[in-house]
């Protein structure tokens, strides 16, 4: 018996995906291998640079801009992290963590939000527990295959190329309010 699917930029994706994608309310992100390419580069003197790709700038605003929480939960601490989202207008920020669940079920209180309400997308071994936790559990395109296998739906984008974009239209377009013009890059 075939699975009823609907047709994506990204792809088919399931209907059961799709309804499970109409109910997020916060969209919960690692950072190094989700936004960036999981790549730190180093200076002699010890200055620290990431890249973070404008796409998943774009992405994050209009989840923001559509009743949708953005949090990021972090195992590193960056100055370089903490400014990009706060341009981005991302005020849940949790650096230097390393019981991420635990921030998960914060996250969950403060906003009220049953797992069924909440998507996750990390990378690595340490996210596996919200993604498993979550409602839709997101892991990109070149995340460890153990996380791909835990995750409910993986990107056709690599993190940092565009990984939280494709997780913020799926959202926006089972919502109904992916909008294709105006708005700006960062």
């Amino acid at each position: 018996m075939t699975q009823a699917t609907v047709s994506t930029w990204y792809g088919d994706i399931s209907e059961s995906l799709f309804a499970s994608l109409q109910a997020i309310r916060l969209v919960i992100c690692d950072v190094d291998g989700v936004f960036s390419d999981g790549r730190i580069y180093l200076g002699n003197d010890g200055e620290e640079l990431k890249s973070f790709h404008t796409r998943d700038g774009f992405g994050v605003k209009a989840l923001l801009a559509n009743n949708v929480q953005v949090a990021v939960v972090t195992g590193r601490r960056s100055t370089i992290v903490e400014q990009r989202m706060q341009a981005l207008g991302v005020t849940d920020i949790f650096q230097g963590t390393t019981e991420k669940l635990s921030v998960y079920q914060q996250l969950a209180e403060k906003y009220q939000l049953k797992d069924s309400a909440i998507a996750s997308i990390g990378d690595d071994v340490p996210d596996v527990v919200m993604i498993q936790r979550a409602g839709v559990g997101v892991a990109p395109q070149d995340a460890h295959p153990w996380v791909q296998q835990q995750a409910d739906y993986v990107t056709s984008m690599s993190g940092g190329f565009g990984a939280v974009r494709e997780l913020s239209d799926l959202i926006l377009l089972s919502q109904g309010h992916l909008q294709l013009q105006g708005g700006v890059s960062l």
